[in-house]
């Protein structure tokens, strides 16, 4: 369960990994075939925001990775929930404010990798 518990939780740090590039470097590119109910001619015009956005998904990324190079296990729990819980608060954010596929694709995974984290944290 651990495992499953941490290979989740690495395949949330890549997505977000993912959506930072599509934000940062990629909006006018990958990004109109992924948010396709905006119109296109937004894309130039939002470059900048959806860089901003991007970095944010970056920070998100970056503390579920840095959760799996703390050497003390309460302090790496610690910070492994504090991120999961940012990235399904952000994507529950998201469904409600712009598309409810986000909770599918953002929200469920981190919330899955919690709860087996949590089940393996409490079955000790």
């Amino acid at each position: 369960m651990k495992i499953i518990a941490h290979i989740l939780t690495a395949l949330v740090a890549l997505e977000h990994l993912y959506i930072l590039w599509i934000e940062m470097f990629a909006w006018e590119t990958k990004g109109k075939k992924t948010f396709k109910t905006i119109p296109k001619d937004i894309f130039p015009k939002t470059k900048g925001i959806a860089a901003n956005l991007g970095l944010y998904n970056g920070f998100l990324s970056a503390g579920l990775i840095w959760s799996f190079l703390i050497s003390d296990i309460n302090w790496a729990i610690n910070v492994r929930i504090f991120f999961l819980l940012c990235v399904a608060t952000a994507g529950i954010f998201g469904a409600i404010t712009a598309d409810k596929k986000i909770f599918f694709v953002q929200s469920l995974p981190a919330l899955v990798a919690l709860l087996l984290m949590l089940i393996v944290i409490f079955s000790v």
